[in-house]
C-alpha cells in the first residue's frame, strides 16, 4: 500500500529541516527514523510503505540534504539529536520507536542516550559505533566518501555493486529515481559530524530494548560492526540477513519488516522461522 506523506519544514533554532510523517494507525506508537548519509527523506519511502501504515512515520532531511536549507556551521551528532527532539515536540509525538541506516544508526544512538524516555525501541541497520569501526572495503569505503554517486547517475550505475553488493542491483533504478542530490556542503557536514565521534563509552548504558539489523554481504558496514554492537548493548538482539548487501533495509522486506513489526511490538526475534539471529543478552 502506497502512503502519501505530509511534508513541511520544521524550525529546530536556526536551521529549517523538511519533515515528513507518513500517517499510520492512531494511537499506536510512532517510529522516528535517521537517514543515511546525503540520503533525502524520500528514500524512506519503501520502508514506510512495507510497514503498511502501523503507526505514524516519522523522516526529515538533514541539513544540506533533499530540500532542507544548508547549514550554516559544522554541527555534531548532540546537534542533530536535539533538531529531532525539536521535530518531536513540534508535531507533538512523546515516546517513539527509532530506526538508524548507516549513518543514521549512529544518530539513532546518539538520541536513545541523549533522550533515552523518549524511546520505546531501538533498530539499527546497517551501521556501527563510530570511529571505531572496523572499516569496509576500501573500494566502497573510497566511492562513498563522495557525493558523486547522489549527483551523477552514471557514477551510480557503474559503481552499484561496488558500494552496496551484488544482490542490491536490481533495486538501482527505484533507488535513482528517488535521489534528490545533496550540496556538497551538506554532505561534507555530515562527515564532518561524525568526525571522532564513537558510542562505544555509552552503548553500555543504554536501557532500550534493541535490534541490530545486518547483511552478510554489506561492503560498507561489514557483520562484525553488528556484532561489536551486540555485544556492548545489553538488551540486545542480533538479526544477520543473507544474501543481504547495504541496502538492505528496502531490498529486503521479507526479511526485514516482519523483525521490527514482531520486536516493535514487544516479541523477540530469536524464534522467528528462518531467520539467522542470536538471542539477547541477559
Amino acid at each position: 500500500m502506497i502512503i502519501k506523506p505530509k511534508i513541511q519544514m520544521v524550525d529546530v533554532g536556526c536551521q529549517e529541516l523538511r519533515t515528513a510523517v507518513w500517517p499510520g494507525k492512531k494511537g499506536a506508537r510512532p517510529i522516528l527514523f535517521f537517514n543515511g548519509i546525503g540520503a533525502n527523506l524520500e528514500l524512506a519511502a519503501p520502508l514506510a510503505d512495507d510497514l503498511n501504515g502501523r503507526s505514524d512515520f516519522i523522516a526529515f532531511d538533514a541539513p544540506g540534504i533533499g530540500g532542507s536549507p544548508e547549514p550554516t556551521w559544522p554541527y555534531r551528532p548532540w546537534w542533530l539529536a536535539r533538531a529531532a527532539k525539536k521535530i518531536l515536540d513540534t508535531l507533538g509525538y512523546d515516546e517513539v520507536d527509532v530506526i538508524g541506516v548507516s549513518w543514521g544508526g549512529g544518530m539513532a544512538q546518539q538520541f536513545a542516550i541523549q533522550y533515552s524516555r523518549r524511546v520505546k525501541n531501538l533498530i539499527l541497520a546497517a551501521t556501527s559505533t563510530g570511529v571505531t569501526m572496523v572499516p569496509g572495503d576500501m573500494s566502497a569505503l573510497s566511492k562513498m566518501a563522495a557525493p558523486s554517486r547522489y549527483t551523477n547517475p552514471e557514477y551510480l550505475k557503474k559503481h552499484y555493486q561496488t558500494l552496496y553488493g551484488p544482490s542490491e542491483q536490481e533495486s538501482i533504478h527505484e533507488h535513482a529515481a528517488k535521489i534528490i542530490p545533496p550540496t556538497l556542503k551538506g554532505y561534507n557536514f555530515q562527515l564532518l559530524a561524525m568526525l571522532g565521534w564513537t558510542s562505544v563509552p555509552f552503548l553500555p548504558f543504554l536501557s532500550q530494548r534493541t535490534l541490530i539489523l545486518a547483511g552478510d554481504e554489506d561492503k560498507i558496514v561489514p557483520v562484525i560492526n553488528a556484532k561489536m554492537l551486540k555485544g556492548l548493548i545489553r538488551k540486545s538482539e542480533l538479526k544477520i540477513i543473507e544474501g543481504a548487501g547495504h541496502l538492505f533495509i528496502v531490498s529486503h522486506p521479507d526479511d526485514v519488516i516482519p523483525a521490527i513489526t514482531r520486536f516493535c511490538d514487544g516479541e523477540s526475534v530469536v524464534d522467528m522461522p528462518d531467520l539467522t539471529v542470536s538471542a539477547a543478552h541477559a
